[in-house]
């Protein structure tokens, strides 16, 4: 009896299909593509438009970060969002998920059309191989993997507020940071020592959040609500009296 060999094409795809469709027995994973950046070892880009600036070079997000599309980066709502990222191609890859911290944005290219991508640090990309072969598995380019939300966990780290360069009295502008949990945030509110009511900063870009006014007089309270569960965070006093621009000010909270 002949013999009848599938294409090399229709074979990878029913692999693939196959693969995708056993990972997504977990219903909380959902497909997606990545990519990577940067030196093929490295921890990704310096900075990002999430605003993390040299924090992303240094742990706990060293070599963890990672930029998303815009279905995922939200206009900047979803910076500090964690991720579970798995690739599925079990000649290269493992079983092991890298986790990945959202801190910059991939606008275009992969990134574009509603297209739901992660673009990690060439460290973070390998780490998906088994070992010994990261080298091979960046050699693929673009990959399908699988995601899902995570905890952000930052050991023996609390909430920070990085008061930004070219604040005033009249102009207050805060970048969080190492928010455990969800990561991200949906709104945040100021109150300054002269009044009972909080107030509604506005986002600006990124994990970046201002207010307006004055003169504002510290020391300032900071309540934080995060995007995806509505939790709710206040640090009393965090910024005080004496503030200064370039200063972050620790407030000794975090949600976990």
């Amino acid at each position: 009896m002949p013999t009848h060999r599938l294409p090399a094409a229709l074979l990878l795809h029913l692999l693939f299909s196959a693969a995708l469709s056993s990972s997504l027995t977990d219903p909380n994973w959902e497909p997606a593509t990545a990519t990577w950046y940067g030196s093929p070892d490295g921890d990704g880009s310096d900075g990002g438009a999430c605003g993390y600036g040299s924090l992303v070079d240094v742990r706990p997000l060293k070599a963890r970060v990672g930029a998303v599309s815009p279905v995922l980066f939200r206009d900047g709502e979803g910076c500090g969002a964690c991720y579970k990222v798995r690739c599925l191609d079990e000649g290269v890859c493992s079983r092991r998920a890298v986790t990945v911290i959202v801190t910059d944005e991939c606008p275009g290219g992969y990134c574009s059309n509603g297209r739901t991508h992660f673009d990690l640090s060439g460290a973070a990309f390998g780490r998906m191989a088994v070992a010994g072969l990261g080298s091979e598995l960046r050699d693929r380019g673009e990959i399908q993997v699988v995601y899902r939300r995570t905890k952000c966990k930052y050991a023996r780290k609390n909430i920070a507020f990085h008061v930004n360069e070219g604040s005033t009295d009249y102009w207050l502008s805060v970048l969080v940071e190492f928010e455990e949990g969800d990561g991200d945030i949906g709104s945040m509110h100021i109150k300054p020592t002269s009044s009972e009511d909080w107030l509604e900063m506005k986002h600006v870009w990124g994990a970046n959040w201002c207010i307006i006014g004055g003169p504002l007089k510290g020391p300032f309270s900071l309540k934080l609500t995060t995007l995806s569960t509505q939790r709710t965070l206040s640090a009393r006093d965090v910024i005080p009296r004496n503030w200064s621009p370039k200063a972050t000010y620790t407030s000794g909270l975090n949600f976990y």
